[in-house]
């Protein structure tokens, strides 16, 4: 791998983190909004959770699709395989 293709490949990681870090900062924020908007609005009717949840659940996956499973299935497991695979065709 050259310095340009590490680069790059640094530059996209840095892209995804960035985009789970923006997208967890929009789930606060607007969460809070929404929080105070039905506490002030309908104190009898909590509704807020399902935002929570719903969004939560998205939020989560995100996570999930950029730092992985803990290195199951991870960006380290597919570049090992993608060895491997590699290094299989290259013995036949």
């Amino acid at each position: 791998m050259d310095d340009q293709e590490t680069y790059n490949r640094a530059k996209r990681r840095v892209a995804q983190i960035k985009g789970f870090y923006i997208h967890a900062t929009v789930y606060v924020l607007v969460n809070a909004v929404l929080i105070g908007i039905n506490l002030l609005t309908a104190p009898d009717q909590i509704w807020f959770f399902w935002s929570l949840i719903g969004w939560g659940i998205g939020l989560a996956a995100h996570g999930l699709s950029v730092y992985g499973l803990g290195g199951f299935l991870g960006a380290e497991w597919e570049e090992r395989k993608i060895q491997e695979i590699i290094a299989k065709r290259r013995s036949q």
